[in-house]
């Protein structure tokens, strides 16, 4: 695998995450200021998308093209869904009646299911209400959502994904201190529920493990890993389902999240460093929308 040239396209602003291809742009967070922004391709330019995120962090489309956000701080701290005509709907807020953490990454399954990760990260953890940081799973329920733990022994969650059969959900474990670093695999049962032990495909610690990461349609997984302090350093990473190291890419900045773009869905987005990257790739990416034929 040729390495890829990563070129900076936007930024840079304070804190970038949570890139989504909308089908013509890429829309990406700017979290300390609770705002999306968009870069278009065509016109290499970039525009402020929408305002009062509540520190929004991931991003994703559902099949139909609507966009949903993690909202991790403010106000928020839920799963937001954002119609086109500018109005939000929050789908989840709450777990067994006490607050949700801070919502940090989702992903949709072919099902339409959510699934989602609610780490707290930082200082901020004297206004927690669950005293656990879990992966939780959203079904569709009439006109609202039902929410459903899925983990029991996540300490930092943090990205995911879900395999197109939706027999697997990867989570990215992203604790600090002695804590895991891992990448773990776990069996998923036709109703989202784990229905075993989790695999490691991959261990990072003590460096810096995987933030944010998205699929090839070979079933590959293309991760956000590393840093400066420690290790190989910033690091776009490509494993196999198992975890075997297919390669590595050198980033200047610590990525944070990675999606495909363009209409040939080849091109890497990266958020890292307060910008977005980009780099052409021989893969081709998964994503539930626009449909990739994953």
């Amino acid at each position: 695998m040729s390495a890829w040239q990563f070129e900076q396209v936007a930024g840079p602003f304070d804190f970038t995450e949570g890139p989504a291809w909308d089908g013509s742009g890429l829309i990406f967070s700017d979290i300390p200021n609770s705002r999306l922004l968009r870069f278009d391709p065509e016109t290499s330019k970039t525009e402020e998308f929408r305002t009062g995120t509540n520190e929004g962090n991931g991003l994703m489309f559902d099949a139909a093209g609507v966009l949903h956000a993690c909202e991790g701080g403010g106000e928020g701290r839920c799963i937001a869904r954002y119609e086109a005509d500018g109005s939000r709907q929050v789908l989840a807020s709450h777990f067994e009646g006490e607050r949700l953490n801070s919502p940090n990454d989702l992903a949709f399954d072919h099902k339409g299911r959510i699934f989602f990760t609610d780490p707290r990260y930082g200082s901020r953890v004297d206004d927690l209400e669950l005293d656990h940081q879990s992966v939780y799973r959203l079904d569709p329920d009439g006109d609202d959502w039902a929410i459903t733990r899925v983990t029991f022994d996540t300490k930092k969650p943090n990205g995911l994904l879900i395999t197109p059969d939706g027999g697997t959900l990867y989570v990215a474990e992203s604790a600090h201190g002695d804590d895991p670093r891992e990448l773990r695999a776990y069996p998923l049962d036709a109703d989202g529920n784990v229905s075993g032990p989790h695999e490691t495909p991959h261990n990072f610690f003590p460096h810096r493990g995987i933030d944010g990461m998205c699929l090839d349609v070979a079933g590959n997984i293309v991760a956000t890993s590393g840093w400066d302090q420690s290790g190989p350093g910033p690091m776009i990473n490509v494993f196999t389902p198992k975890g075997r190291v297919l390669a590595t890419h050198p980033m200047v900045h610590a990525p944070t999240n990675c999606t495909w773009g363009d209409a040939d869905l080849k091109t890497l987005y990266v958020t890292a460093g307060g910008c977005l990257f980009r780099a052409r790739t021989e893969l081709t990416g998964a994503l539930i929308y626009p449909g990739s034929g994953a």
